[in-house]
């Protein structure tokens, strides 16, 4: 086994609690050794997802006390642990989500291992990238396309990667209408890959800047979150975390139209009415996380056609200052930490 350093800077959840009272602090901390199967990564650089401001503010229930965030991560391996072979000291790889999942159960053996409930996430249930190195099964990184760059590449590692399962879940026909509620990270990454792929999209978000924004990018329209498409939508992906607007996309649907809910937390989702909301044989779907499967494809197809992530680049010691600001939608495309530079 390859030596590693023996500390480095981490940013670490200290209480969960609202991003304006400050929960994460940064921190000196042994760097993590990899275990069997898997490799030490040296942090160059790590998106800044809406999940980590879940964390952060204890949306998500505690799955390790004083966590560090972070789990779009793109980094050099530094080490390996027993039994590593995949990687060489240097590669370029990509520390996504999913973790780590059982492999015997129902769920892993029919393909959706994203529904294990055995499942492990980066910086929930380990610490996570807002960090100068982190771990990862080698099973489960992700080799980066030559192509995008280090901070290009971080987003497509969750806003990307759920963003392509949302728009696969949404089945949307080919050449349809896509309805796109909320538009940070994920939001204008899966509008790229869905208009490349000829379908029309239609933003609904609550940012003037948001829509600007979105219309630059070849959106067919931009209104707000609770405004009616000029069009029917055959299919709609909510990003947004806010149950209220479930609603409004439904009736927004033409009739045997889906609803996908993209996000891991969601508020409450007002009463429905079946005649108003559902019927005309309407769906209600959901995602969770995603599978390596959806990954591998996702990093191909973004690679092809060229799919280019907008990021605002922040320094690795403003790592609460870039979740103020997703907090309150004022990110263009998707945020990415600079932690460290190539060695």
């Amino acid at each position: 086994m390859t030596t590693s350093p023996n500390t480095m800077r981490a940013w670490q959840v200290r209480e969960p609690g609202p991003i304006s009272g400050h929960p994460l602090e940064l921190v000196e901390k042994p760097v993590p050794e990899p275990g069997s199967g898997e490799v030490l990564v040296r942090v160059l650089t790590c998106g800044v997802c809406r999940t980590d401001l879940h964390v952060a503010e204890g949306d998500l229930a505690v799955h390790r006390e004083q966590v560090t965030p972070g789990h779009e991560v793109v980094g050099e391996v530094a080490a390996s642990g027993p039994g590593s072979a995949r990687f060489a000291i240097g590669d370029r790889v990509g520390v996504p989500w999913l973790r780590r999942t059982c492999g015997a159960c129902q769920w892993c053996r029919s393909g959706r291992e994203n529904l294990c409930r055995a499942s492990q996430y980066t910086g929930w249930d380990v610490d996570g990238g807002y960090a100068e190195y982190t771990t990862v099964p080698e099973g489960f990184a992700y080799r980066i396309p030559e192509q995008f760059d280090d901070a290009t590449a971080a987003p497509l590692l969750c806003a990307g990667i759920i963003g392509y399962r949302a728009l696969r879940r949404a089945q949307v026909p080919p050449g349809g209408r896509l309805g796109l509620y909320g538009f940070g990270g994920s939001a204008h990454l899966t509008a790229q890959v869905a208009m490349a792929q000829g379908v029309e999209v239609h933003v609904l978000t609550r940012g003037e800047a948001a829509r600007r924004f979105a219309l630059e990018l070849g959106a067919a329209s931009a209104g707000d979150a609770r405004d009616r498409p000029p069009v029917p939508l055959a299919s709609a992906i909510i990003f947004a975390p806010a149950g209220d607007i479930v609603p409004f996309a439904l009736e927004a649907l033409a009739p045997g139209g889906t609803l996908a809910l993209a996000g891991i937390h969601v508020s409450d989702i007002p009463p429905l009415n079946y005649e108003q909301h559902v019927f005309h044989e309407r769906t209600i779907t959901s995602v969770e996380s995603n599978t390596r499967r959806d990954g591998e494809e996702f990093l191909v197809l973004a690679a092809r056609l060229g799919i280019s992530p907008q990021t605002t680049s922040y320094p690795f010691e403003e790592a609460d200052r870039a979740l103020e600001y997703l907090a309150v939608g004022d990110v263009r495309g998707a945020g990415v930490l600079r932690v460290s530079e190539r060695g």
